[in-house]
């Protein structure tokens, strides 16, 4: 057996012991439920069937949330079938309709953007089914009863990077945001957030905001474009690390590497960026505490019958800091373990 397989294995052992020993309870007190209730809870005797689907595995982002998903699903007996959304709202939508004709204890959706698949869903809610929604709202709460709503608070992850690139700029120079997809909500708190802060430095000047909607190629195409067009670029803030991780690779191929460079997921490349310094900054948004958050808001609406806006708040905020050389290391430990 490999060391990597060693270190997998005991920490299936450990978390396995963990969990029956009582980290169940940890994990139910951080979203906000009562010891009692995550005593109570635990690991579900019979198997339960949940469907996932978030915005596409072609982000790692996603790919990791689904291993999040399927990690804490067998930690508490449930069996995650995934409907990739392949970073395609009609292409989502197929695959939630086909979700929608077959039953399950429950369900939970990242949508590739708002009001693209509330049809479906609310057929599910119909059914009885509890739906949590993760990271992008389905539809706005007032218009649609999901169990719960479990997502970062955007605008601060859009903000803080932003910050921290216009701090390093002595709050002066010229900067382009690279957008994921216009209507992923969370991609619009980004938004806001950058604008919220750049608003207050009338001595940057932003060159330019184009979406590339988390699709490495067109980040590619469009930094390769900028470089061109712009002798000076001091600053870039990318929506997620995998479009900042595509720009620098061109950046790096027009000797421009002085562009310093500020992402939102903190995924183990972008960690390992920080840490070399290829990247100045990345804000964590927690994929293992989303997909795994949404594994327990499943179990114990079912085997407990938590109810929604009672027992679980109609939305969670799951929050993670700004990534650095400071703290990289320990993110990616967190994130190894399928903890943040």
């Amino acid at each position: 057996m490999s060391g990597s397989e060693k270190s997998s294995k005991t920490r299936r052992e450990l978390l396995q012991a963990a969990v029956t020993a009582g980290a169940a309870t940890a994990l139910f007190d951080g979203l906000r439920v009562s010891p009692a209730l995550a005593a109570e809870v635990g690991r579900s005797e019979k198997p339960l069937k949940a469907a996932f689907s978030n915005a596409g595995l072609q982000a790692t982002w996603c790919a990791q949330g689904k291993q999040a998903a399927e990690w804490w699903g067998k930690l508490f007996n449930v069996e995650v079938t995934w409907f990739d959304g392949q970073l395609d709202a009609v292409k989502q939508r197929a695959a939630i309709d086909n979700m929608a004709s077959q039953k399950w204890d429950f369900v939970a959706i990242q949508a590739f953007g708002i009001g693209t698949l509330t049809q479906p869903v609310q057929k599910m809610i119909d059914a009885g089914t509890p739906v949590i929604d993760m990271d992008t709202l389905i539809a706005p709460l007032d218009q649609i009863n999901v169990h719960s709503f479990l997502a970062p608070d955007n605008e601060f992850m859009g903000a803080s990077v932003t910050q921290a690139l216009v701090g390093a700029i002595g709050g002066k120079g010229k900067v382009i945001m690279t957008q994921g997809a216009l209507g992923h909500t969370g991609a619009q708190g980004r938004a806001k957030g950058f604008n919220s802060v750049v608003k207050q430095y009338p001595n940057i000047e932003v060159l330019d905001t184009q979406p590339a909607d988390w699709d490495v190629s067109k980040t590619a195409r469009l930094w390769e474009t900028y470089l061109t067009k712009y002798p000076q670029i001091d600053a870039a803030f990318f929506h997620n690390d995998d479009m900042a991780l595509a720009a620098y690779n061109i950046m790096k191929a027009h000797n421009r590497t002085n562009i310093l460079i500020g992402g939102v997921d903190a995924m183990p490349p972008a960690i390992q960026a920080v840490s070399e310094g290829h990247m100045f900054a990345t804000v964590r948004n927690p994929s293992c505490r989303i997909h795994g958050g949404a594994i327990v808001a499943g179990v114990a609406a079912v085997v407990a019958g938590e109810k929604s806006g009672a027992g679980i708040p109609k939305s969670v905020v799951t929050d993670g800091p700004v990534v650095t050389k400071a703290n990289a290391a320990g993110m990616q430990w967190m994130e190894d373990h399928f903890l943040i």
